[in-house]
């Protein structure tokens, strides 16, 4: 789980130096130490902050309901749960 989620960051750390106004990136920004630790102080911070944004955010479905193939959950009660969440939802 944490190596997807540190290429999900990289990707988008990556793509926002890309959209500045002088747009550059160095792969060297992504440096590790011994312990997995950014070296760059900015790219570590922005790795913290993303880790916690990611683990605050916790949606509770409501309750399924039984049926003769087993318990459900409605479609439109998830929806509901995730943009209560203040998250969007595609069809």
């Amino acid at each position: 789980m944490i190596d997807k989620l540190r290429e999900q960051f990289e990707a988008a750390y990556k793509d926002a130096c890309l959209k500045r106004p002088i747009p550059r990136f160095d792969a060297a920004v992504f440096a590790k130490d011994h312990s997995g630790d950014y070296l760059n102080p900015l790219v570590q911070s922005a790795w913290w902050a993303w880790r916690e944004s990611r683990e605050s955010l916790v949606i509770e479905l409501p309750k399924p309901w039984q049926t003769n193939v087993g318990a459900m959950l409605t479609p439109n009660g998830v929806r509901f749960a995730i943009e209560s969440a203040g998250l969007k939802v595609t069809p």
